[in-house]
């Protein structure tokens, strides 16, 4: 505890220095040495054709609940900043704003609207800009697409009377699944600029080629899900601590993410000050073999938990249970310890899908060619939400 407070006290002072010179490092580590001044690296990469300069690490805003960390993440330099009109029951945007309101001619800034129809889209925008505090946002994002089928007519009209209007400067699309089938589509039509992709170290290289295509193609790419579920906030007293508080995991699974040319930032999600401090390393160490072993090792921990979003278990449930989307939200609970955000997300399924248990089927009709433990996940996602 005294360390993390020294690590914060010396960053809090070097608060009016120039970005580059907040962290002091040693020769071998970017860890924070006080009094002995070295430049911070802060990479960054163009997204796509949008011309927009961006930190190659940003910050996903979602479960963010502190704007001070908001804040300092500003001003040494992480210039990207991710939220969503459905964050935190609407609220995360108004803090958000609030956090990012000096800097944002510095920033870029985008937010996402989930609605299906072009006037419920439109509405969300005014709300996000209201609530934002903002005239216009950077990137505005279809959220949640899964198949070139959900990118309809309307939702792209939506986003091209946005940019008409001048409430947004570039158009995107955000997919959690289908993104194989996806990505090509868009990169091919060029439908939108910028894809906000889930993209971590457990997929295999047919994601890593969609992502290559996309970005030859001139698409911007913003990697989200890098952290392949977290799983960096479970309680000690879990039974799932002692395989998954693995030191140095989540670092290596950013650092894994963000060595490919083709993703341009990442979102990852930061609640405190040391998790700002550990991702800043990201950008200043380099992708190794120790980074390879610990991921392997990773990997085999979080296979029978982790949905790598394949899209292979669609309709392969008996009951019709969206065993992605709930896999995910079990996700949100456990891996980023956001319990109300993973029952909120669980209890939008309806009804019908909360009142199925799998114990009362006699064998699972789900098998995941990854080693995801369907049942007994959906059976504790069920026990939890509903």
């Amino acid at each position: 505890m005294k360390t993390n407070s020294s690590r914060r006290d010396f960053l809090s002072a070097g608060m009016a220095l120039p970005a580059a010179g907040l962290w002091g490092l040693s020769d071998n580590s970017p860890q924070i040495v006080p009094g002995v001044p070295r430049q911070l690296k802060l990479e960054s990469r163009t997204l796509g054709k949008t011309g927009l300069k961006v930190t190659t690490v940003g910050f996903g805003c979602m479960i963010t609940s502190d704007p001070s960390v908001i804040e300092r993440a500003a001003d040494i330099g992480i210039n990207y900043f991710d939220t969503a009109r459905g964050y935190q029951g609407g609220n995360n945007e108004r803090m958000v704003g609030a956090a990012l309101k000096r800097k944002r001619k510095d920033i870029v800034l985008s937010t996402k609207s989930g609605s299906g129809s072009k006037q419920g889209a439109l509405n969300d925008l005014e709300t996000s800009l209201r609530e934002l505090g903002t005239d216009y946002v950077d990137i505005w994002y279809l959220h949640g697409l899964s198949s070139p089928a959900d990118v309809t007519g309307e939702l792209r009209e939506a986003q091209q009377v946005a940019k008409q209007q001048g409430k947004i400067r570039f158009s995107g699309v955000s997919t959690h699944s289908g993104q194989r089938e996806l990505l090509p589509w868009l990169a091919e039509t060029r439908a939108v600029d910028v894809v906000l992709v889930a993209y971590n170290f457990t997929m295999d290289l047919g994601m890593e080629a969609a992502i290559e295509v996309a970005g030859k193609a001139g698409l911007g790419v913003v990697g989200m899900k890098v952290m392949a579920g977290g799983f960096r906030k479970i309680r000690p007293t879990d039974p799932l601590a002692p395989k998954l508080k693995q030191e140095g995991a989540m670092l290596a699974a950013l650092k894994w993410v963000i060595k490919n040319p083709y993703v341009h930032t990442t979102i990852p999600s930061m609640t405190d000050m040391d998790q700002l401090d550990e991702n800043l390393r990201a950008m200043q160490e380099s992708f190794g073999t120790a980074e390879e072993r610990l991921l392997a090792r990773q990997l085999e921990f979080i296979s029978p938990l982790y949905c790598r979003m394949c899209g292979q278990c669609e309709a392969a449930c008996a009951k019709g249970l969206p065993v992605a989307d709930i896999l995910r939200y079990l996700s949100y609970a456990e891996g980023y310890g956001q319990f109300a955000l993973g029952r909120e997300e669980f209890l939008k399924l309806g009804s019908d899908v909360a009142a199925v248990r799998c114990g009362d089927c006699e064998r699972c009709t789900v098998n995941c060619p990854f080693g995801v433990e369907v049942s007994t996940r959906l059976s504790r996602a069920q026990e939890m939400f509903a």
